[in-house]
């Protein structure tokens, strides 16, 4: 008796974690990404297409599938360099916890790195 009551509640601790790993794991991948990618981009000689493919070699080819990257590159030294990498949640893990009403549906993992061009 005792386990019917506290085995749906167990389930959903462990997929509530197992989805909240995958997505911490994400985030981690996105972020350095994005770090990476703007330091590159800091280099004299960058383009748009650079990153890209920056961005590309770093994030898992899953994620690299739908993740929009946009980036301002100033001509000059010393002008800013912005990198944001956006992706959606329901690429980085699956839709686990939508019975109980949190869904990942809409959402996205977002990483920002600004940095000083060279």
């Amino acid at each position: 008796m005792e386990l019917a009551l506290t085995l749906p509640i167990l389930l959903i601790v462990l997929l509530g974690m197992l989805e909240f790993s995958m997505l911490f794991f994400a985030r981690g991948s996105v972020l350095e990404a994005s770090r990476l990618a703007a330091r590159r981009a800091t280099f004299p000689g960058a383009t748009r297409e650079i990153v890209l493919d920056e961005v590309a070699k770093l994030l898992s080819p899953r994620l690299a599938s739908t993740a929009e990257v946009f980036t301002e590159i100033g001509p000059d030294s010393g002008d800013v360099v912005s990198v944001t990498i956006v992706v959606p949640m329901l690429t980085a893990a699956p839709d686990l916890l939508w019975p109980i009403g949190y869904s990942l549906d809409g959402q996205s993992i977002v990483a920002e790195t600004r940095m000083i061009r060279e």
